[in-house]
């Protein structure tokens, strides 16, 4: 008989500034609310989570919001006891838990489900890894690798299950959309341009983006969260890139907004006609939008980015020669002669034919990945099939 979980513990060190805590603390709120349990969310940089939360206190060291448990993960240090050990413990991406953290969760009879929750990936042998034992070197602990995916072989994406029903309902309500973005300081004709979010780090070709888009035909209104791809935004405002700055120069507009918190953030994506995303969490929020997105990936060592930027493009692009080109070019991992706008230009253009396209394959893809079942739910059924096995038969 499967027992359920009844509480869960995360473990997170921010290293992407916002994607990292984005989606622990996505993770974190949908259990609580959708599944009720006890959540303790453990993170490391306080302000990078402030940037998506708006509630967070940064001087506390313990604080509970949206009825989850936060809690600042000061040092490794501290002393744990059996109490403190919750039914599911994760550690984000490798993170290593406080070791008397860990000597409190071999004390525990049960013992926690430990989850190594790990990055995404459309790389083929992430199948073959996902949910893969690793017992501990000293302790009686076994971990489990949990990844994310877009197969069934893998543990899904992040999805909330309202989360459908809010798209749907905003993108068919023209004043609702309009009324969002006109809070976000876009005016009536800049929401009749073509709408394009930016978030990128800061490496991206942005200025020679920008220089294509000011000799474009059509009118284009970027809306680039503040502090994203700053040297670019400033020099195509001729000032500082705080929230409300903005300068149209032929055809193009760009815009500084506030960063948002993280529902405005789906909104933003729903509200506009193509999204820059970067990292891990904006990249799977594009995916729920039913809107082109261009991913800027996490750069590795190695150029290991570019092998997982392929693989997905592989899978996502459905033969768009156009959005399979730019996106290689837009993380530099093309063959593709870029250098001065004409180059942009040779990739824009095509691109730019074929968002109707891309649009229906968005939605298309959607869908597919759907299928697949939600994260939380999926790492939930994994815990509960894990807490059914007698210890004397785990690995």
């Amino acid at each position: 008989m499967q027992t359920q979980p009844q509480s869960l513990t995360i473990f997170c060190k921010v290293v992407d500034n916002y994607g990292d805590i984005g989606i622990c603390w996505r993770l974190a709120r949908q259990l609580r609310q959708e599944r009720g349990l006890a959540v303790t969310l453990w993170v490391d940089h306080l302000p990078s989570f402030h940037r998506i939360c708006p509630e967070v206190d940064l001087a506390a060291d313990q604080q509970q919001i949206a009825g989850v448990t936060i809690r600042h993960w000061r040092t490794q240090e501290g002393e744990f006891s059996r109490e403190d050990i919750t039914d599911i413990v994760i550690e984000f991406f490798g993170c290593d838990i406080p070791p008397s953290y860990m000597a409190a969760m071999a004390a525990c009879h049960p013992r926690p489900v430990w989850l190594n929750l790990e990055g995404l990936s459309a790389e083929d042998w992430v199948e073959g890894c996902h949910a893969l034992p690793s017992m501990h070197p000293r302790l009686p602990l076994t971990k489990h690798f949990f990844f994310p995916g877009f197969t069934n072989k893998t543990g899904g994406l992040l999805h909330e299950s309202a989360l459908e029903e809010e798209r749907r309902r905003f993108q068919s309500d023209p004043t609702a959309m309009a009324a969002f973005l006109a809070r976000l300081g876009v005016t009536p004709a800049q929401m009749a341009s073509l709408k394009v979010s930016l978030f990128c780090y800061p490496h991206a070709p942005v200025a020679e983006l920008f220089a294509t888009w000011q000799d474009t035909g059509d009118a284009i209104t970027c809306l680039v969260p503040e502090g994203v791809a700053v040297d670019a935004v400033q020099a195509f405002l001729g000032a500082a890139a705080r929230p409300g700055a903005t300068r149209t120069h032929g055809a193009l507009t760009v815009r500084v907004l506030p960063f948002v918190a993280q529902p405005d953030y789906d909104r933003l994506l729903w509200a506009c006609d193509l999204n820059f995303v970067r990292g891990e969490d904006s990249f799977v929020r594009a995916q729920w939008a039913d809107k082109p997105f261009i991913w800027h990936i996490y750069p590795q060592d190695k150029n290991l980015h570019h092998v997982k930027l392929r693989a997905f493009l592989q899978r996502y692009s459905a033969g768009i020669a156009s959005l399979s080109a730019f996106s290689q070019a837009w993380n530099k991992a093309g063959a593709e002669d870029t250098d001065g706008p004409a180059g942009w230009s040779a990739l824009w253009t095509p691109l730019h034919a074929d968002l109707p396209n891309i649009g229906h394959r968005a939605v298309d893809w959607r869908r597919q990945v759907l299928a697949n079942g939600d994260l939380a739910s999926n790492l939930l059924n994994f815990a509960a099939l894990q807490r059914s096995v007698p210890a004397e038969n785990k690995v």
